[in-house]
């Protein structure tokens, strides 16, 4: 059975691969706007399952077994949404937001069975508590790029990872994919690793 990412993100790629899955990437473009009022936990689980549902219309016409993953994540803070920002003073305004604080990371999974049609969902949590960074500190990590195509302006798997004091969860949901997770909702639909 075929194991389909729905997803363009490198670092959610780079988790399965390094925990040994066999996988093809199909990335699903999908409006990622966020509903009025829509909860956190909503949003993340709503756009996981679009994504896992639009490579699965793909997937579906090659007419091949497979499992499809669909994955969202965001970052809370103080009971605002982060996404990606968008540019350098957005970036700012995320770090500035976390600066020694603790906030949520949220990341959705959706996975779609073919052919049989069978769908999970799920949604992890985990806090993360950030040091108190300097203005300097702030700008000098602005200067890295690393902010930018992450959730929340930052990515523990990286250079902010010596800002990241504490956190409570999955540390690779923090990075985009909630791996024991994900593994354990692959084996309730059946999946096995190839012999």
């Amino acid at each position: 059975m075929k194991l389909i990412l729905a997803s363009s993100s490198p670092r959610r790629a780079e988790i399965l691969r390094h925990a040994g899955f066999a996988f093809d990437v199909y990335p699903a473009n999908i409006d990622e706007t966020r509903r009025p009022r829509e909860k956190p936990r909503n949003y993340v689980r709503r756009l996981a399952r679009e994504k896992a549902e639009r490579a699965a219309a793909v997937v579906r016409r090659k007419g091949r077994p497979a499992i499809v993953i669909g994955a969202d994540t965001v970052v809370v803070a103080k009971g605002k949404v982060l996404g990606k920002p968008t540019d350098v003073a957005s970036a700012r305004a995320m770090l500035r937001l976390l600066n020694g604080k603790t906030h949520e990371v949220f990341t959705g999974v959706a996975l779609v069975s073919l052919p049989d049609e069978r769908k999970r969902t799920h949604v992890e949590t985990t806090r993360v508590t950030f040091a108190k960074l300097s203005e300097d500190e702030i700008d000098r990590y602005l200067l890295t790029g690393e902010p930018f195509h992450k959730a929340g302006g930052y990515g523990i798997q990286g250079i902010a990872g010596r800002y990241v004091r504490r956190i409570a969860g999955c540390y690779f949901n923090v990075v985009g994919l909630p791996l024991a997770r994900v593994s354990a909702m692959l084996a309730k639909l059946g999946w096995r690793e190839r012999q």
